[in-house]
């Protein structure tokens, strides 16, 4: 069996994965807030993981394998949304997930095996203060239940961070009625108008870092492989779940393995609304292929920070023009099924090295395009499509991405051209076939001729 190393923060080193359970293998990952588009950021943590799942599905078997991601549902920012715009709390949270599962097809990630909704889960939340409460990790003032950090012997292991570290880092909630300012919340009030939930405590909400554990402890149990999410979450969000899940849950480890990917940056700078380069996915996506700006993402190891900029998305796209070019001179050539390149399922066994791997990508490309026989071509294109699988790539039909987003109307319009182009050559009138492929190459469109016929594709 091919053996996977993930760099696990809680240890601060790459080691050797062992699942709990080889026969069900669980991993978690942090989703979005839906309160709004989905930023880059957003985008480059799913297709990440969906990777480390491909791989682990691959390895441990499909069946074997449980990966669920989250949707918060209930938070401040979707009531400052509300208020802000007016909206009703559940059409903002409909509408904004919708619009990231979308968004998330499109990057090509595969769906979890489930995506809990942190409002389905509100009586798991209670249980789990009660047991806080119960064995005195909580405490109740002034209608919130706070986590009493100071219970907790080892609060910080996560991180690594003293107590003095992680108060100078967060923006801690000042108020007289906790005992330690670094005491977080597990439930509190909520106004009439506001969101909310009866509770032994009153009517009111959970607070966020809630949410996770009551939803992983109740879909893959207490003690689970690996949990993953950006690493500006390591503090306070899942420091905050460790304490909490570790104290209610007597003996459990909560997670096994936490893997976190690297910072986005863009032209060199942390993205920010007040620099004036934060981007969401649909402004990115308006101006290139889903694909290229995941090719994009796998460019960079997951764990280090990672620099967008729209001239790499260019590039990324000039490669996948060469990779579905490719697949568009063999689009006759049927596929076998054939396992991936064992250097490729290496480099991803190795901490997710996509770098490397691209590289064994590039390959199979090569080897394609020099194949001379049909069963050269068979054995390379199946192993081209077997290695693209693992990283989510070549999953569109190579003409439909030739022919990119404006659908079927334009696709109709350039193959009357050629049918005319056609008509024009069996007539012998060379002038007029020359003048529609001219026209055709100013719009971008190239025309390559075979013995088969004439295909296109853009530029």
């Amino acid at each position: 069996m091919v053996q996977i190393y993930l760099n696990n923060t809680l240890t601060r080193r790459k080691e050797e994965f062992k699942p709990i359970d080889a026969c069900n293998v669980r991993m978690y990952v942090c989703g979005p807030t839906v309160y709004d588009r989905a930023h880059l950021g957003n985008g480059k943590t799913p297709v990440s993981y969906d990777v480390l799942y491909r791989l682990l599905c691959y390895v441990y078997g499909k069946d074997h394998v449980t990966y669920v991601s989250n949707i918060t549902d209930v938070d401040d920012k979707i009531l400052n949304k509300h208020k802000e715009t007016g909206k009703p709390i559940r059409e903002i949270t409909e509408e904004t997930y919708n619009w990231y599962i979308e968004d998330m097809k499109k990057l090509g990630n595969l769906e979890p095996n489930a995506r809990p909704r942190a409002t389905d889960y509100i009586q798991d939340m209670i249980e789990i203060v009660k047991r806080l409460l119960d064995n005195g990790h909580a405490y109740e003032a002034e209608g919130h239940v706070l986590f009493d950090v100071d219970s907790m012997p080892n609060y910080g292991f996560l991180s690594g961070r003293s107590m003095k570290e992680m108060l100078a880092g967060a923006r801690v909630d000042v108020a007289d009625y906790k005992k330690n300012p670094a005491d977080f919340v597990l439930w509190k009030p909520s106004d009439a108008n506001e969101p909310g939930w009866e509770s032994p405590w009153g009517y009111g909400r959970p607070g966020w870092h809630l949410e996770c554990s009551a939803m992983s402890s109740k879909l893959l149990g207490n003690d689970f492989d690996i949990h993953g999410g950006g690493n500006d979450l390591i503090f306070p969000h899942h420091e905050n779940e460790c304490a909490q899940s570790c104290c209610a849950f007597e003996g459990s480890k909560f997670a096994h393995y936490w893997v976190h990917s690297g910072m986005l940056m863009v032209d060199g700078v942390k993205m920010s609304k007040s620099l004036g380069n934060f981007y969401t996915l649909d402004e990115v996506l308006a101006k290139a292929p889903a694909e290229a700006l995941r090719l994009l993402f796998l460019t960079a190891h997951y764990h280090q920070p990672f620099n967008f900029t729209f001239e790499g998305l260019s590039n990324a796209k000039n490669v996948l023009d060469k990779f579905y070019n490719a697949l568009l001179k063999n689009k006759e050539i049927k596929v076998e099924n054939v396992e991936p390149d064992e250097r490729l399922i290496e480099a991803l066994a190795d901490d997710l090295n996509t770098p490397l791997a691209l590289t064994y990508l590039h390959e199979s490309v090569n080897n394609l395009n020099k194949a001379q026989t049909e069963a050269e071509k068979i054995k390379y294109k199946s192993e081209l499509l077997a290695n693209a699988y693992m990283l989510g790539l070549l999953y569109q039909d190579p003409e439909e991405w030739f022919r990119g987003e404006n659908g079927k109307d334009e696709s109709s319009e350039i193959e009357e051209k050629i049918r005319q182009r056609a008509e024009a050559k069996k007539n012998k009138d060379w002038a007029t076939a020359d003048k529609i492929r001219n026209e055709l190459k100013e719009k971008g469109i190239i025309l390559e001729d075979s013995p088969t016929g004439t295909t296109w594709k853009k530029i």
